[in-house]
């Protein structure tokens, strides 16, 4: 159901994540005929997770395509579709799966545009579904975004709520630079407003999402929803975190990250990849170096442990939660 505000304009719909990328996908298309779907089983199928339900069928296979079993191949692939002046947006089924693509995505695609002195732009979007909480088997709960932060050339973003989905996919396939676009799986399911006529914030803007006074929780894609979590009840103890929704991690926003750390004084970062050389560590080392006298205690990073991903009756010890993170919280303010 769609309502209208007829004084602002604003169109709202309430619809799972899923579907908002799914719309989001479908306008996109809509608006420029030399975008395309690429990917395994996203056609007749509709994806995995159904993102790319009935696309096929409305658009045809030829902007829709089933590809072979061969993530390298179908990277190489849209490279080439870049270079002839489509606008390719590939689909990998699952996180771990991204690996056999790693040498075209760090070597060949994140380095063209570079390479011809930015003569030539790569408008590729990599859809890549990521992290636990979905009970799945190995190679299929993975958090690979460091990988790709650590990259120079490409862009990394991940929505955390279905009006992001929509807009940053969108806003992903304008882009002329490449971008990895990080979709945490268990957050296909839950619904959200979808504000049809206008983006909230750009691509790579980080959000405050939860005001607070006493400390800072920031985090990026599902942790969201947990930092969101662990807010509602350290506020039940007296409290008050402010949390911020990452958004963007390379090119990362700093702005509301900063201003909140300097109003709080106090941070905790949250993410579900392990903690050593992780996108956490240099969020922390940052604030640490840019807002050093504002802090009255360390910034203190809550992850996963420095394992692989174990197996799914053992994620939930695995993956932080709110008690996890507000035992950082405690720590902090015991400064």
């Amino acid at each position: 159901m769609t309502t209208v505000d007829t004084t602002t304009g604003t169109r709202i719909e309430t619809m799972p994540f899923s579907k908002a990328l799914n719309a989001g996908l479908r306008k996109a298309m809509e608006d420029d005929p030399r975008v395309l779907l690429m990917g395994e089983d996203i056609g007749a199928l509709g994806g995995v997770f159904r993102v790319t339900e009935h696309l096929q069928r409305d658009f045809g296979p030829q902007r829709v395509l089933d590809t072979p079993l061969a993530e390298s191949g179908i990277v190489g692939t849209a490279i080439g579709l870049a270079m002839g002046g489509f606008r390719p947006v590939v689909e990998i089924q699952f996180d771990g799966f991204v690996f056999p693509a790693f040498d075209q995505i760090t070597t060949q695609l994140a380095k063209i545009t570079a390479r011809h002195e930015g003569a030539l732009s790569m408008p590729i979007v990599i859809r890549i579904p990521y992290g636990g909480h979905i009970g799945a088997v190995e190679h299929h709960q993975e958090s690979p975004e460091t990988y790709f932060a650590h990259t120079p050339g490409l862009r990394v973003v991940s929505p955390s709520t279905p009006n992001d989905a929509y807009w940053m996919i969108q806003e992903a396939i304008a882009s002329n630079d490449p971008v990895i676009f990080l979709e945490p799986k268990s957050r296909y399911w839950p619904k959200g407003e979808v504000d049809l006529a206008a983006p909230a914030l750009p691509l790579h803007a980080s959000r405050v999402v939860r005001r607070g006074s006493d400390v800072t929780l920031v985090g990026h894609g599902a942790m969201v929803s947990t930092l969101l979590q662990a807010a509602a009840l350290a506020e039940a103890e007296g409290t008050s975190c402010e949390v911020v929704d990452l958004r963007s991690l390379s090119p990362v926003d700093y702005g509301p990250i900063l201003d909140s750390v300097r109003s709080t004084g106090r941070m905790v970062y949250a993410q579900e990849a392990p903690g050593f050389v992780s996108l956490g560590s240099e969020i922390a080392a940052t604030v640490m170096e840019r807002a050093f006298y504002a802090l009255e205690a360390p910034v203190l990073r809550v992850s996963g442990y420095d394992t692989p991903f174990p197996p799914a009756k053992l994620e939930g010890a695995y993956l932080p939660d709110p008690d996890r993170i507000l035992e950082a919280v405690d720590r902090s303010l015991a400064y």
